[in-house]
């Protein structure tokens, strides 16, 4: 079935639907750009909501199906990876969310930071690191991103901040790098993303204040799953409109499960603060198809139907797939040979991670600063402490 804003003209001829717009530049009937209908919005202290419609290329939709599908395909990895003890320690999947990752990476400017929690393995890959650098770093590998001293919760690259393993402890350390932008004297803004399970904890709420205070340029997004890390949201929290809890910094609620909307609903964010008007709460409805961590089944406090449900009439890939294919966008064998190409570098990157070798013990003092001033390193007895080595000097020695 056609999509509604398609639907209504469906009937028309081919030389009409040209006129609209649909057909500009095609071959083969395909579409060089459609227009959508978007989700609705939910507001808070915002008179103005994002648009209730949005365009898409065909080179954006294959762009953003390629992102959404290589971080479930990598997702995928990550978790037999992790069942043959490859991966080790924590490890926190991805996979059911990746429309609310994609759709505001596409709405960000090369200068604007991102900062989110230990999900981190799509961020990761989204804002510049490859196949290998994420696989690499989950199996603590020398080719990892951080070279495998981070693995699943640490991963960096630049303008992404990681990655972080305490609950809630990225927001303050965002409105700490919205400061820092806004101090610099550029529009650039940072992006802090937490769960639903994280947005009670104090914290947040302390630097809700300091944002709205001194106007950062903070665009703080909640992704709701639905669950903490065993405990329904509204087992855990008295407000679960977490849009609304910031009080007077204003919010916008978005259906994390479609990447247009959450793209339109992230450009109005940019816009905002990069205008100028301070921080904006996103509230993304999401959720994820795992575990809370692969150490949770997952199934402990929800249904395995309900699980298929969402997978079955939600999923941001497969819902994603329909409305550019049935739209004559995308043809269906474009987009089967883009995911043959993604299981491929996957699989390959995979296969290298697991062969790859660690580092060697000399390198555990370098990147501990930027720019060291000291010449040793804090041991684990203050009496024997390490001599300090630039990463160039512990790879030659």
């Amino acid at each position: 079935m056609l999509p509604a804003c398609v639907r209504s003209i469906s009937k028309k001829s081919p030389s009409n639907l040209k006129a609209l717009g649909f057909l500009s530049g095609a071959k083969n009937n395909y579409a060089t750009e459609v227009k959508f209908d978007l989700k609705p919005y939910r507001l808070h202290k915002l008179d103005q909501a994002p648009g209730s419609s949005a365009t898409i290329t065909k080179d954006d939709a294959i762009e953003y199906y390629k992102q959404m599908h290589t971080i479930r395909r990598m997702e995928t990895a990550a978790g037999n990876l992790y069942k043959e003890k490859i991966i080790r320690g924590f490890c926190h999947l991805y996979s059911g969310q990746e429309a609310v990752a994609v759709g505001i990476k596409a709405a960000l400017r090369p200068y604007d930071a991102v900062i989110t929690a230990y999900r981190a393995h799509g961020w990761s890959y989204l804002m510049g690191v490859n196949h290998l650098g994420v696989l690499a770093e989950l199996t603590g590998r020398q080719h990892g991103c951080a070279r495998g001293k981070g693995g699943s919760m640490h991963m960096y690259t630049k303008n992404f901040y990681g990655g972080n393993g305490i609950v809630g402890a990225q927001i303050p350390l965002g409105v700490g790098i919205a400061f820092g932008l806004k101090y610099e004297g550029t529009d650039g803004v940072c992006v802090a993303l937490y769960g639903d399970g994280a947005a009670n904890q104090g914290q947040v709420f302390e630097v809700y204040n300091m944002a709205k205070l001194w106007n950062l340029p903070c665009i703080f997004v909640c992704e709701n799953n639905g669950y903490g890390m065993g405990t329904s949201a509204e087992r855990a929290s008295a407000n679960t409109d977490y849009y609304t809890r910031g009080d007077y910094v204003p919010g916008i609620w978005v259906d994390g499960m479609d990447v247009l909307t959450v793209r339109e609903a992230a450009r109005y964010a940019v816009d905002h603060c990069a205008s100028g008007k301070g921080p904006i709460i996103l509230e993304a409805a999401t959720y994820r198809y795992s575990g809370h961590s692969m150490s949770d089944p997952g199934t402990s406090y929800r249904t395995r139907d309900e699980i298929q449900e969402v997978r079955q009439t939600r999923d941001p890939i497969t819902s994603f797939k329909e409305k550019i294919t049935s739209s004559n966008l995308v043809s269906a064998e474009e987009l089967k040979k883009l995911e043959v190409e993604i299981r491929t570098a996957v699989d390959e990157a995979t296969k290298i991670a697991k062969a790859d070798s660690e580092i060697s013990v000399e390198e555990l003092t370098t990147d501990v600063y930027t720019e060291n001033l000291e010449t040793s390193i804090r041991n684990i007895s203050p009496f024997n402490p390490l001599p300090h080595q630039r990463l160039g000097e512990a790879v030659n020695s």
